[in-house]
């Protein structure tokens, strides 16, 4: 059991950083250094956006809850 929560964290973690970084920067922050400021934020956010904010945010809680496990696991 310990393992497979082992081997879905270090899963996760690869794919909630790809899907991260997969984001459009918004803000006026280090997206904004790279050239990434000169783009409008008028247009409103597409299908994939909104597709890629779901996945984010479904991986992020599998990678919670795979946390949250191997925590309980390892304190028994």
């Amino acid at each position: 059991m310990e393992l497979s929560l082992q081997i879905a964290l270090i899963v996760t973690s690869l794919l909630l950083v790809l899907l991260v970084l997969l984001h459009r920067g918004r803000g006026g922050g280090l997206s904004s250094l790279f050239g990434g400021g000169m783009q409008s934020s008028l247009s409103g956010s597409s299908v994939v956006e909104k597709n890629l904010d779901r996945a984010t945010l479904f991986i992020g809680a599998i990678w919670v809850i795979c946390v949250i496990g191997l925590g309980l696991l390892t304190k028994i």
